[in-house]
């Protein structure tokens, strides 16, 4: 009986522990910083949304030897600016060329410590949103201590214990200064000059340095300013402390209830990897623009650091319903930029600094409107017309380019479909990046179909009849591809005629890149978003659509090594033909749901959080690019995703957790209701909203943003 008893307790003790966690706590940064294939996860210590970002010094967690610790990351995988590293030995050898080990990392959403075991020292820090607190300890005796600034760009000046250093982004397009304005504790006793850098030596008895500092994109005044205003004293603990309360009060906009302790850290970790971008560079009221002049925000903040290719997708839609104030910001944002850069062209990837312009088409057009017809307000609509507008009439299509229009845009805008390359022909337009990326013609015209529905929708808005009628034509020119005999959408050379030979797995050179975007020909069957009921027709109904998603599911690449050859962006996360690795898949596991078969929607969304998102290093199957795939996690295990970005519903699937409850800036809170969901009970034998029969697997924004409750029965048949 007393062992009963003590058994009974601890199971209580245990459970309670649990339910104590707040959602922080569930958050485990080191998903996914083992890659598979492409690039790992990146492991950021910042605070939501933040300015100040700080990586590891390791880009994937296998790696054994690092060169330095950046103290600032400007743009997700982008260069990092302010490489230090501590130093530990003989003189001699301070200045020599660095590469150390690295061992013990200790991570938290705001927090992250390692030891530079080679140098015997251990690094800690803790941000705030533009400033840092850093500390350095030299755990060898009889050592010359310093701590190494080093850089081409790197710069530094010191003033008793008062540090300034300036560094430099260095873009594809636009180079820009970053500063640092800090302070050392105690002061170091030299600055010296050493091959590639500057070395703050510190005194022999020295055993443990802090360094608080602050960036700016401003001037060096501003960061110090940006210090002083963030970080008063020497607290690391109660630093750390802020930044727990500030991850708490965003990850807990959902509360989930139920579900293993494994799937609420998958839940929370890539909740959490939904707030590392778009960051927020305001300073102060201020920000430095592309245009290169310093600009007030007028109260609303500047964001920049997005690629819209991925995030429109679930990213975009995901914040429109948890922080649509900071959407539209975002969103105001795009236009800002739009409006300072020489071109006046709307960014794709906005950077720090510049356009970076990687991947293909114009896909603000599509979160604009998304986040328009869902009620969010806060930015001007029109401007973001004009400037959308004047982008698809002058800035070229061709992947990767950041130009004027081609002959291959001509040929687009009159033909309707972007022109393929017979195989072995020559490439003939010099815009083209011939050595990788090539011409995606089948995704380009796809893509832009798409970015053309949005457009003639905003076009109608803003009272604009002639973008209606243009952008509605615009939109259906992905038709031109579908060939009804193979049921693909197909490369056409500029002749009008099919490309041949024509195989769906492996086509197109590396990447499927001369046809298609990173996948193939199968993926881009199902790359229609905006127009899914004429997809239907093209596959026979819904029942031939719902024998194409097997087919799919049912298609073995062929000779392993080969396919992982040609096709290394796709090549992992498979299943059958479809791949949870890259961002064009994300919506396909719901189109079950309009062929009329939603039990297979839920074994497929299911099966593809069962195995592609998990609590470890390779819990991430693909290259998580800042939160464009996590937010198909977060939905996905809520129950529903945004299948058309634009129309403001959410299509059913199959939640993980019994009870869901979201949070909304509007004072209500939308449930999900689904008391016995489980491993086992994923399929949905009937569902209620609002307390009225759901009709069909369509959930409607209204009912989120009404704060209505979606039950659901589940079961395991």
């Amino acid at each position: 009986m007393n062992k009963l008893i003590i058994t009974l307790s601890s199971m209580v003790f245990v459970a309670l522990g649990a339910l104590a966690k707040d959602p922080v706590d569930w958050v485990n940064t080191e998903i996914g910083t083992i890659s598979h294939m492409l690039v790992p996860c990146f492991q950021t210590t910042q605070l939501p949304n933040a300015m100040l970002r700080v990586l590891p010094p390791y880009r994937d967690y296998t790696d054994d030897r690092v060169s330095a610790i950046f103290l600032q990351t400007p743009d997700h995988r982008g260069q990092q600016v302010f490489a230090v590293h501590p130093f530990s030995g003989d003189a001699e050898r301070l200045g020599a060329r660095w590469s150390g080990t690295w061992d013990s990392p200790h991570s938290t959403p705001y927090s992250y410590d390692v030891t530079f075991d080679s140098e015997c020292v251990k690094f800690s820090i803790v941000p705030a949103r533009q400033s840092a607190l850093a500390s350095f300890e030299f755990r060898r005796a009889d050592a010359l201590h310093a701590v190494v600034f080093t850089g081409r760009d790197a710069h530094v000046t010191l003033d008793g214990a008062r540090v300034v250093a300036k560094d430099v982004r260095r873009g594809k397009y636009a180079a820009s200064d970053v500063w640092l304005a800090g302070e050392f504790s105690p002061a170091p006793v030299e600055l010296r000059r050493v091959n590639d850098g500057f070395a703050l030596v510190f005194a022999p008895d020295v055993k443990s340095v802090m360094l608080k500092y602050g960036v700016s994109y401003i001037d060096a005044e501003q960061a110090a300013r940006n210090c002083a205003r963030e970080i008063a004293g020497w607290d690391m603990e109660s630093l750390a402390a802020a930044g727990r309360r500030a991850w708490n009060e965003k990850l807990s906009k959902i509360e989930v209830e139920g579900g293993t302790d494994s799937e609420k850290a998958v839940f929370y970790s890539s909740l959490w990897r939904c707030y590392e971008r778009m960051v927020n560079v305001t300073e102060d009221g201020r920000y430095r623009g592309w245009d290169g002049k310093v600009h007030e925000t007028d109260g609303v903040d500047q964001y920049t650091d997005d690629w819209i290719w991925d995030t429109y997708r679930a990213h975009h839609p995901l914040m429109v319903l948890l922080e649509p104030k900071a959407e539209a910001a975002k969103l105001a944002s795009y236009i800002r930029m739009a409006s300072e850069n020489k071109e006046k062209w709307m960014p794709t990837f906005p950077g720090i600094n510049c356009d970076q312009h990687c991947m293909i088409n114009h896909h603000a057009a599509i979160s604009f409107y998304d986040a328009w017809v869902k009620g969010v307000r806060g930015f001007d609509l029109a401007a973001a017309f004009k400037a959308l507008d004047y982008t698809e009439k002058t800035e070229s299509l061709v992947p990767w380019y950041r130009g004027p229009l081609t002959e291959l845009d001509r040929f687009y805008v009159e033909k309707g479909y972007m022109p393929a390359l017979n195989p072995g022909d020559k490439e003939t337009c010099p815009a083209v990046d011939q050595n990788w990326e090539n011409r995606q013609t089948v995704s380009v015209t796809q893509g832009s179909s798409y970015d053309a529905w949005a457009m003639s929708k905003i076009a109608a808005i803003v009272g604009d009849a002639d973008g209606v009628k243009e952008y509605e034509r615009r939109s259906k020119f992905y038709r031109n591809l579908w060939d009804p005999k193979t049921k693909f959408f197909r490369p056409k050379n500029a002749a009008g005629a099919f490309v041949e030979p024509f195989d769906p797995i492996i086509c197109g050179g590396k990447g499927a890149r001369s046809y298609y975007t990173e996948n193939n020909a199968w993926t881009y069957i199902w790359d229609v978003q905006h127009d899914i009921p004429q997809l239907v027709e093209y596959l026979g109904g819904p029942a031939g659509m719902a024998r194409r998603l097997d087919e799919m599911l049912n298609t073995s690449c062929g000779n392993r090594f080969h396919y992982v050859a040609e096709m290394p962006d796709g090549a992992t996360g498979m299943m059958g033909m479809f791949t949870m690795a890259n961002e064009p898949s994300f919506h396909i596991p719901y189109l079950y749901n309009y062929a009329g078969q939603p039990r297979k929607t839920q074994k497929f969304v299911r099966k593809t959080l069962d195995a592609w998102f998990r609590n470890d290093r390779m819990g991430m199957c693909g290259d998580e690019d800042g939160g464009g795939m996590c937010a198909y996690a977060v939905f996905s295990m809520m129950g529903f995703y945004p299948v058309t970005p634009g129309l403001p519903e959410y299509q059913l699937g199959s939640p993980v957790f019994s009870k869901v409850t979201i949070r909304q800036e509007n004072g209500k809170s939308f449930v999900v209701d689904a008391p016995k969901a489980s491993r086992d009970a994923k399929y949905v034998a009937s569902a209620t909203i609002g307390g009225r029969p759901l009709a069909g697997t369509a959930i409607p924004h209204a009912a989120l943003f009404a704060g209505e409750t979606l039950r659901l029965e589940m079961t395991a048949e």
